[in-house]
């Protein structure tokens, strides 16, 4: 078998990204030329290791036993190339994967954390849905992830053996409106008010859900704006623009102009915010980066509920 890096590392991110054209994205390459790269590595372990099906590729098990093979491989060519020029790190990298929503309020004040208790970890990031989080962490792209999960609170995937996942906090939604608007001055409205409200969406897919228009809105909702980042939704808010969904963490960094309301007549919508990785023991670094993470979100919710008791939180809710 005669394999090169550059093969492996296209192994590495079709299992990953989940499909050719979305693995091409990712590595500056055509599509075509990912697929030409895929077929060449067949042919030289002789050895079928991609399942082309209607919704994307997946790694056959073949496949899969190459890929934990090429991620040793490439970490020996990465680290000897650190070697070799001399840039070999003092630290202990972690590479840590969240979902969009976590990345405002917990990241900042974790790494802050870390800097504090871990000086030597070193932590790198990326952002995703908690599906291709989980890809992430199967393929060994990252090491730990901060993802959400919806009740009934199945595994964040579907494969075997299971992620080790540790539950950080269950948190309810909320509807991010303008503190000018239509329900200026309100802390709740009433599910039957969101019907005909003007919605900030998220661009998502069954598979893939993103937080946008309100989980159980009776009807159809209408759609003005769809955006994937919270920086455009909350300012498309504040503007008067549209009305979106939110986790109750993000009220405290809710720009000017926007408030949390509470959704009454309906359930309840809980999400719950875990930290997943392989299953097996976690190493120092990685248990580290874990335990900044839930202190975070614990002091934090601590905060949340003595400001909300003293009446002086920094939104109204």
């Amino acid at each position: 078998m005669d394999v090169s890096s550059a093969s492996l590392r296209v192994l590495c991110q079709i299992a990953e990204s989940g499909s050719f054209t979305a693995a091409a994205a990712e590595l500056g390459y055509t599509q075509s030329a990912v697929s030409r790269q895929a077929i060449a590595l067949e042919r030289s372990v002789g050895a079928t290791l991609f399942e082309r099906r209607t919704d994307g590729v997946r790694l056959t098990e073949r496949g899969l036993t190459l890929l934990r093979h090429a991620r040793t491989i490439l970490e020996s060519v990465d680290a000897a190339e650190r070697d070799l020029t001399g840039a070999a790190p003092r630290t202990e990298l972690v590479r840590l994967g969240l979902v969009l929503s976590a990345g405002p309020v917990i990241l900042p004040a974790a790494l802050a954390r870390l800097a504090r208790t871990a000086p030597r970890v070193r932590v790198a990031t990326r952002e995703g849905t908690t599906p291709s989080m989980a890809r992430a962490l199967r393929t060994g792209s990252i090491d730990v992830a901060v993802l959400t999960s919806r009740p009934p609170h199945r595994p964040p995937d579907g494969e075997s053996p299971r992620l080790h996942t540790t539950v950080v906090q269950d948190t309810e939604l909320l509807v991010a409106a303008s503190a000018t608007g239509t329900f200026a001055g309100r802390t709740s409205v009433h599910v039957d008010e969101l019907v005909g409200a003007p919605w900030i969406a998220s661009p998502s897919s069954s598979g893939e859900p993103l937080l946008g228009v309100w989980p159980g809105l009776p009807g159809r909702a209408h759609i003005v704006h769809n955006a994937r980042d919270w920086l455009t939704k909350l300012h498309l808010v504040a503007g008067g623009f549209g009305v979106t969904t939110i986790p109750e963490g993000l009220s405290p960094v809710l720009p000017p102009g926007v408030i949390s309301l509470r959704v009454q007549g309906a359930p309840p919508e809980i999400r719950r915010v875990l930290v997943a990785r392989l299953p097996g023991p976690a190493t120092p670094a990685i248990s580290a980066v874990t335990q900044a993470i839930t202190s975070t979100v614990l002091d934090q919710s601590s905060e949340g509920r003595r400001a909300h008791s003293s009446g002086c939180g920094p939104r109204a809710r």
